[in-house]
């Protein structure tokens, strides 16, 4: 008889099929300014983007935004900004394509805390986890589709997040690198969903107090 018959069973989390507000963060990658007046279908891109970031204030899922090069591109729009400012947003600058080379990964995944008094003594598996660590979820929208939001989405998938892209939410400046990007995401592991997606998931069912208000969002 083998080893492994004797061995004690391990139980692992297997990840959610479903979206769960509760393990979920929402980042909004480059709304800017001077950039969206060149995307592709701009006008609906942005009126999900902002959607989302108020079915997450509703929900409690914490909120981030990025800015590229906010001093030539210009800070995230206005629509966006008031939303922002009442969740609370952090707002990262950069320089880099990727967010996650500019520290978001620190700002998803804060280190833990050292453990403060007799609770060093017990075993890891006993230790209460730091605040948010178990937000391994990201919730992602952003332009461009096929520079920055795919460069930090795949950065994220590398640091084993679980990404889920909000592909209604996203644009390029074409229709085509939006799509590739697409195409090499879903590849590379992520999920792609779209807003009204987001939105059941988080709440999965009628009977969820922020119900109403996340529905009026969306009609």
């Amino acid at each position: 008889m083998g080893d492994w018959l004797c061995s004690e069973p391990l139980f692992l989390k297997a990840p959610s099929m479903l979206l769960v507000s509760e393990e979920s963060q929402l980042v909004l990658v480059d709304f800017q300014a001077r950039l969206m007046p060149v995307i592709f279908d701009n006008h609906a891109v942005m009126a999900n983007v902002v959607r989302l970031a108020q079915m997450a204030s509703l929900l409690q899922v914490p909120v981030f935004a990025t800015e590229q090069n906010p001093s030539k591109l210009g800070a995230s729009v206005p629509e966006l900004q008031a939303v922002l400012q009442q969740t609370g947003a952090r707002v990262l600058s950069k320089m880099q394509f990727s967010a996650v080379e500019e520290g978001l990964g620190e700002w998803l995944r804060p280190p833990a805390k050292p453990v403060q008094g007799n609770a060093r003594s017990l075993p890891k598996h006993l230790q209460k986890p730091a605040a948010g660590s178990q937000r391994d979820t990201i919730v992602l929208a952003g332009v461009e589709a096929h520079v920055c939001l795919l460069q930090t989405a795949l950065d994220l998938l590398e640091d084993e997040f679980d990404v889920w892209v909000v592909t209604d939410a996203c644009s390029s400046r074409t229709e085509r690198n939006r799509d590739a990007a697409f195409d090499r995401l879903a590849g590379a592991g992520a999920e792609l969903v779209t807003t009204e997606m987001v939105a059941f998931e988080w709440l999965r069912t009628s009977e969820h107090p922020a119900f109403k208000a996340v529905q009026a969002l969306i009609k």
